[in-house]
């Protein structure tokens, strides 16, 4: 990537009141606020933080595991994401996730009885302690028929990539190290989360700059190249960054979907990584939280968007 700051007038329009940028910033209480126009850095902003800091990925780690699901894939570790998860860990035998596809673990549709809001802590808290969440997947139920209907399932992206490290033989961590990571060109160490027995969550929590965080955007924005190699596989990328189900338009595999091919990865708080593939444009919002719904950061990032392209534009007739 590329320093080229350029100034960006953003305003657009919501709730019949006319808003900037900055004042979007400020009321999401955000820390890191990256735009690359392509490859080029052309707006960059941190408060309380720096170009160095560590920001918590939250659920945006799930596209980082989808990524790695189609990257095993394309390797032929994984023959097809239509095989059952049991194929590749045989010890969820017997549990709801007992003959499950990849295919419905990836678009959130595995049918496990799950409440994202009131399981999601208490796992947490667990596997800080001690208890290894590949016991607490052996222990979900069937609550539905699998493929039938979205539920948003942050175990299913454990399972994910507990399969990754069963069909490469490599632990999870050290897989995303080697195969994304590193040949992405991510300029910093970040730090992947793992339960207290060193069992990647897959689910939640790297840790990694603003500017790496961007630099996976990048990559998806071209088709999962990056200095001239093909790192995720071009059909994979396509595929799922497309609508996944018909129960569920809105999401692929492991990444949420928006309007006009736009596309992201989402965490807790606020957290993004916006890719734009018709700007040519990739956002990334690090913040403490969020007091703007979902429906103005669409604006907002939009505006950005189109003020990136219109300079662009201008920047290149001037060239010429």
């Amino acid at each position: 990537m590329r320093d080229a700051h350029r100034p960006l007038a953003v305003g657009y329009t919501y709730g019949g009141q006319r808003r900037t940028l900055d004042d979007y910033l400020v009321r999401t209480g955000t820390q890191g606020f990256v735009v690359l126009d392509g490859a080029d850095v052309v707006f960059e902003r941190y408060v309380a933080a720096g170009r160095d800091s560590l920001f918590q990925s939250w659920s945006m780690a799930k596209s980082f595991t989808s990524a790695a699901v189609g990257i095993a894939l394309g390797e032929g570790h994984i023959d097809s994401i239509d095989d059952p998860v049991t194929r590749y860990v045989p010890e969820l035998a017997g549990s709801g996730y007992d003959g499950v596809p990849l295919r419905d673990l990836l678009r959130m549709s595995s049918g496990i009885e799950w409440d994202e809001t009131a399981d999601v802590p208490p796992v947490h808290v667990a596997a800080s302690l001690g208890y290894p969440l590949t016991a607490m997947a052996k222990r979900q139920k069937r609550g539905w028929e699998p493929g039938t209907r979205f539920e948003y399932t942050s175990m299913n992206s454990f399972v994910l990539a507990w399969a990754v490290a069963e069909a490469t033989g490599v632990p999870y961590h050290d897989y995303v190290q080697r195969k994304i990571w590193g040949p992405a060109g991510m300029a910093s160490k970040a730090y992947l989360g793992n339960d207290s027995n060193g069992n990647s969550m897959g689910y939640c929590c790297y840790y990694a700059t603003g500017r790496d965080f961007a630099r996976f955007g990048l990559l998806y924005l071209n088709g999962g190249k990056a200095g001239g190699r093909q790192v995720v596989p071009a059909s994979w990328v396509a595929q799922s960054t497309s609508p996944s189900a018909p129960f569920k338009p809105g999401y692929g595999f492991q990444w949420w979907l928006g309007e006009d091919g736009d596309f992201s990865a989402s965490g807790l708080g606020g957290q993004l990584i916006w890719v734009s593939p018709r700007y040519g444009v990739v956002i990334v919002k690090s913040t403490l939280f969020t007091l703007a719904g979902g429906e103005e950061t669409d604006a907002a990032f939009e505006a950005v968007a189109a003020e990136v392209a219109r300079t662009r534009t201008l920047r290149t007739a001037r060239a010429g």
